[in-house]
């Protein structure tokens, strides 16, 4: 399904005045077809509701950050609807002060702070890499949690 047609299902289930002044991005999980299906999966299924990020990203490519009420329509790497979520929490912070709690929320893996930190160190090393840069543990990232909201 096409982005637009995901986002105008679902404003057709709002009452017209909540309609108003809302806009989504559309974008997929990971670096690649088969990560960016299996995380939108996950999405899809309820066991990811949160996303991480390189602050960094933001401030190379001038985006502003996420936040709270915002909509994100997750595709699979071909631009594919998957599902529309909506941010309700974003915490900026060191990476080394991500808890098992959020970690958890990422629903990747056995879903321990063990796995989201090396998954994590891997793809921001391969990333950071792409653009000279070196990883470190002191970097900040930006902690996003979501509701599914129409799939």
């Amino acid at each position: 399904m096409d982005a637009n047609i995901m986002w105008n299902n679902y404003l057709q289930t709002l009452d017209e005045r909540n309609r108003e002044n809302k806009s989504y991005t559309a974008w997929p999980f990971g670096s690649g077809p088969e990560m960016a299906k299996e995380l939108a999966g996950l999405v899809k299924s309820g066991e990811k509701t949160a996303t991480c990020s390189l602050h960094l990203f933001y401030e190379i490519d001038d985006e502003p950050l996420p936040k709270v009420g915002d909509f994100n329509v997750i595709t699979d790497w071909e631009g594919n609807a998957e599902a529309l979520t909506e941010t309700i929490d974003v915490k900026v912070l060191p990476f080394n002060e991500v808890d098992a709690t959020f970690a958890f929320k990422e629903g990747e893996g056995d879903k321990s702070l063990s796995y989201w930190r090396n998954a994590h160190i891997d793809f921001f090393m391969n990333e950071l890499a792409e653009l000279d840069k070196k990883f470190n543990e002191d970097m900040l990232v930006v902690c996003e949690e979501f509701r599914v909201v129409y799939k």
